[in-house]
């Protein structure tokens, strides 16, 4: 087991090593919200151009499914901070359990994500593929459902990255490899999981809302 308390051969110190890495999540982090910002953007401008259909649209997300899935994601927070918190303690055990916990959450959420894409394949909602939209909206719809395949398709992707750093780190946690004088693995993780359930927050209130809250 490697010695916590020891920096990497690369950095003169532990300080100067936590330091790195905590700028260089949250630069990374940055490039994240720069992208999905630009994602967010086109999806307000084609909105705006096509309110009614965006809405008709909409109406066709399976609106249950979405929020179970928020409250998953969110619940998975509370455990991600509450185990990178007893990491940082010295709780590594209990630490670990939490994020293994969290991590199968997303898990669930990917699954709950696999059945409302099923779903949207039999009633020919996914562009490319017989697409098929009745009434006047089809060109708004069509406009609509690539953006929430794109979009969620990435959110899933960025998900299923998380998954795996929170295992790993969960794993490393429970063998002590972190502590107080050493949380940046641990703080880095709990950083981008909160940034991907941020995004998830968002794309609910684009994707699930319109037409249904007056939005």
């Amino acid at each position: 087991m490697a010695d916590a308390s020891q920096p990497e051969m690369q950095f003169a110190t532990l300080a100067q090593q936590e330091q790195v890495a905590r700028l260089g999540m949250w630069v990374f982090l940055s490039t994240e919200v720069l992208f999905f910002g630009g994602l967010f953007l086109s999806y307000a401008v084609y909105r705006g151009a096509y309110p009614e259909g965006f809405a008709a649209a909409a109406r066709h997300t399976d609106i249950v499914i979405g929020t179970v899935n928020t409250a998953i994601l969110l619940t998975s927070s509370f455990l991600v901070a509450w185990g990178a918190d007893s990491i940082k303690h010295a709780d590594g055990r209990f630490g670990g359990a939490l994020l293994t916990g969290a991590a199968f959450l997303g898990l669930l959420f990917l699954g709950l994500k696999a059945v409302e894409y099923s779903q949207e394949y039999r009633e020919h909602l996914i562009p490319g593929l017989d697409f098929a939209f009745a009434g006047p909206q089809f060109d708004a719809a069509l406009l609509f459902f690539t953006f929430y395949f794109v979009v969620t398709i990435l959110h899933a992707i960025h998900l299923t990255i998380g998954i795996a750093a929170l295992v790993i780190v969960a794993r490393r946690g429970a063998r002590g490899r972190y502590g107080a004088s050493h949380p940046g693995p641990v703080t880095g993780t709990a950083l981008y999981w909160h940034f991907v359930d941020l995004v998830w927050i968002f794309l609910f209130a684009m994707i699930y809302l319109p037409g249904r809250s007056g939005a």
